[in-house]
């Protein structure tokens, strides 16, 4: 990584004056604006900080998010649009709300509108209506999961969408979505760009999978794991509740298992978390079944998370598909794994009960918690700060519990995992008791069944 790469683009010289200032007062503060030289730094450890002081290297540094005292636009004369893009996730109503909001009462900008069913509301073929967004509209919404604009997968023509952003007068256009939306956001951008236009693109991100690079959290997340608390400690109760009770339980993680692995420290009664980061073998003497069946042995019991994306090594990829978003679409390794316990505890004449349980669809569908739309707020106020400062193909983020603006492509390079000799997988390993490993010898033939 190199510092240039985290410099955000502006649209020219800020000239207006915020309507956030305020008159000093002897008796009050005054307000706190984000100057050029306010930053994040990326690593703030000692030996980061020995490291750049010998080097005589800057340090990698985010920009810090907040209010800036001079804007890019004039608040009377901006035009603003939202849309919202991929799969369903908890606080998607409440973004909307808190970008409404925050440009109409903090900036007094009244020109909102919503783009419906994602990108697609941006393509005039398709005769999606345009919803004018207000605050009255608005005030409820966050009380209610999904989003109230709607949402759709798949690419669409930039072309097409930028003359919309043309013909409607648009300064501003908020995205709020994952990798697939951010992609789409940042070629928005440069068709933009190519146009010389004056129109800023500001991505939200929305990824329950919490996989978005260089950004500690993304809302939806924190909801999600607390949901999927509930539905571990249900399937708790049923595997305890039978003489060698298998409780199976399914969560999303396309390729990342932060949810499971969060969803797990968060109530410590399972025994096995299965993510994509981590391979594992079936069959053998170091194998899933054969750790599984011992387990059993010793406690007549047993909690199985899996994450979606877990186990996709046991299937022929040429027969693996990918999505309208370009995603691969994984095969069901809920529904395997039930199979195969089934097929080896059955042959081995084993007394066992085995229940599964996917709980993903009510999990994207619920409304944030307290935490999550308390972020989701914050998210979307810093937006709009460096929005209307004239930032453009930027991303909010947070790191180090502070909130950042970074340069899209930045986002977007890579997908955040878990690190399989990281802190986080030590704690699950503490956590569950389960191998470190689930892996036999190279050269042991440990997919197919001996």
């Amino acid at each position: 990584m190199k510092q240039e790469d985290f410099y955000v683009k502006t649209l020219g010289s800020n000239n207006v004056k915020s309507p956030l200032l305020q008159t000093p007062r002897a008796d009050s503060p005054t307000y706190r604006f984000i100057t050029e030289t306010d930053r994040i730094l990326y690593d703030n450890s000692l030996d980061g900080h020995k490291k750049c002081k010998e080097t005589g290297e800057e340090p990698i540094s985010f920009e810090k998010a907040g209010p800036h005292d001079n804007l890019f636009f004039e608040p009377a004369k901006t035009k603003v649009g939202i849309v919202t893009c991929g799969g369903l996730c908890p606080g998607l109503n409440n973004v909307i709300r808190s970008l409404v909001n925050q440009l109409n009462y903090r900036y007094g900008i009244s020109r909102i509108l919503g783009f419906q069913y994602g990108y697609e509301g941006m393509i005039s073929k398709y005769n999606h209506s345009v919803v004018e967004l207000t605050p009255k509209m608005v005030d409820t919404i966050h009380l209610f999961g999904g989003t109230i604009l709607g949402s759709s997968r798949g690419d669409q023509d930039v072309s097409q969408m930028v003359d919309t952003l043309e013909i409607m007068n648009i300064n501003i256009l908020f995205c709020i979505g994952g990798d697939g939306t951010l992609r789409g956001a940042h070629a928005i951008h440069e068709e933009i760009e190519k146009r010389k236009l004056k129109i800023s693109v500001a991505g939200i991100p929305k990824t329950i999978d919490n996989d978005i690079n260089l950004i500690e959290k993304s809302f939806g997340f924190e909801t999600a794991f607390t949901i999927a608390n509930d539905f571990i400690r249900f399937a708790h109760n049923e595997a305890q509740g039978a003489y060698n009770g298998i409780a199976l339980l399914k969560l999303m993680g396309r390729d990342s298992g932060f949810i499971a692995a969060y969803a797990t420290l968060s109530i410590q009664e399972v025994n096995y978390v299965l993510i994509p980061e981590m391979k594992f073998d079936l069959y053998g003497p170091y194998g899933f079944l054969k750790s599984l069946q011992k387990r059993l042995e010793e406690r007549h019991h047993a909690v199985i998370v899996v994450a979606e994306g877990a186990g996709q090594h046991f299937f022929d990829e040429e027969t693996l598909k990918k999505d309208a978003s370009g995603n691969i679409k994984n095969k069901d390794i809920g529904m395997y794994l039930k199979e195969k316990i089934n097929e080896e505890f059955k042959a081995k004449d084993l007394s066992f009960s085995l229940k599964y349980i996917d709980p993903s669809y009510i999990i994207r569908s619920a409304p944030a918690n307290a935490n999550d739309s308390k972020f989701c707020s914050l998210l979307a106020q810093n937006a709009v700060h460096a929005a209307m400062a004239g930032r453009t193909d930027f991303v909010v983020g947070n790191w180090s519990d502070q909130f950042t603006v970074l340069p899209i492509p930045a986002t977007i390079t890579k997908r955040k995992k878990i690190d399989p000799n990281g802190e986080l997988w030590w704690n699950i390993m503490e956590a569950t008791g389960q191998p470190s490993r689930m892996v036999n010898p190279e050269g042991f033939e440990s997919i197919k069944k001996e």
